[in-house]
């Protein structure tokens, strides 16, 4: 599903983000990257949706070899990889079911099945009641679903969530963990990038550690070890 060989980042004028890494994420995992701040971790994401070039190495995804992906292709690459951040990049003019809906009419899609699927993906993430709201009419942890819902309308294969729960309190985070969790029932490969302790080591699921852009360990059933 995911590979990435000896993979390397180098910013300049001599700053090496991601130094020589090599990990394999098989589909349906639900694996957490870690490491301080500065370690690479967000390099690696960025790497995944074609954000940025490696200098070296190879990305691959699926069948996508993303190291050599032309420009036109990264939007239909993008739409089988669902991406979540830490500012939940919201438009404050749009409610909540309308941020959603967005997603899609950009792709062009048939406004009569965005009418099936927004529906759909809010009340998996259980904000069906709240579709009329604002962002700025709810809490942090209910903007944060939105956010998913809106990486999940394309029924992506894999979720990326780059530091969800960073803006969040702990009970809001354990809502966001738990909501991974369930979206990783269903079979989507879900890939966390956190610094937060707690949750990884409460999920005791796969943990990969990078240090100074070196991948360090990994773990299947693992804790944050830094």
């Amino acid at each position: 599903m995911i590979k990435l060989l000896n993979v390397s980042k180098t910013y300049q004028p001599d700053i090496k983000a991601l130094n020589q890494v090599t990990l394999h994420i098989k589909p349906g995992e639900f694996v957490s990257i870690v490491g301080q701040s500065g370690t690479g971790k967000t390099t690696v994401i960025k790497a995944l949706i074609g954000e940025e070039r490696v200098s070296s190495g190879k990305v691959i995804i699926g069948g996508w070899d993303v190291t050599r992906i032309k420009p036109g292709d990264v939007p239909f690459l993008r739409r089988q990889i669902g991406v979540i951040f830490q500012d939940f990049k919201l438009l404050p003019k749009k409610n909540l079911e309308e941020n959603i809906a967005f997603a899609l009419q950009v792709c062009g899609q048939a406004p009569k099945k965005i009418k099936t699927i927004v529906p759909h993906v809010m009340k998996i993430v259980g904000l069906e009641d709240k579709m009329r709201r604002y962002p700025n009419e709810v809490s942090g942890g209910e903007q944060q679903r939105a956010a998913i819902a809106r990486a999940l309308v394309h029924r992506p294969k894999i979720l990326l969530a780059d530091e969800p729960t960073g803006n969040l309190d702990s009970l809001n985070t354990k809502d966001i963990i738990d909501l991974l969790l369930k979206i990783n029932k269903f079979g989507t490969t879900v890939v966390l990038v956190t610094h937060n302790r707690e949750v990884v080591n409460r999920l005791k699921r796969r943990v990969i550690t990078l240090d100074r852009g070196c991948l360090i360990s990994d773990q299947e059933c693992g804790k944050y070890i830094l």
